[in-house]
C-alpha cells in the first residue's frame, strides 16, 4: 500500500517539452515537430520554394523591398527543412 511511486515522469511543461528525451540544439524542436520531423522538414522546403518565387516574381516587378523579403524567408525555410531531414537521417538510421 505505501509502496513508492515508480511514475519518474516529469510533470508540467517542462516534462513535456523534453519528451522525446533529445540533446543539444534538436531542444529547439517543438516536440511534436520533433516526432514527425521527416513531414515538417518536407512542409518547410515546400513554403521555402513558394516564398523563393515569390522573391523571384517580385524581382521581375522591380520590388526590391519585397524581393528581399521574400529571399530572406525562403533561405530560412529551406535551412531548417534540411536541417530537420538531416536529423531524421540520424535518427532512423
Amino acid at each position: 500500500m505505501n509502496a513508492p511511486n515508480d511514475n519518474t515522469a516529469a510533470k508540467g511543461i517542462r516534462g513535456w517539452w523534453l519528451s522525446p528525451p533529445r540533446s543539444g540544439l534538436r531542444r529547439l524542436i517543438i516536440p511534436w515537430e520533433y516526432r514527425h520531423l521527416r513531414a515538417f522538414g518536407l512542409m518547410r522546403i515546400a513554403g521555402g520554394s513558394v516564398a523563393a518565387a515569390g522573391g523571384v516574381i517580385c524581382l521581375s516587378y522591380g520590388v526590391y523591398g519585397w524581393t528581399a523579403f521574400f529571399l530572406v524567408i525562403a533561405g530560412l525555410n529551406l535551412a531548417g527543412g534540411s536541417w530537420y531531414i538531416r536529423i531524421d537521417r540520424s535518427v532512423t538510421a
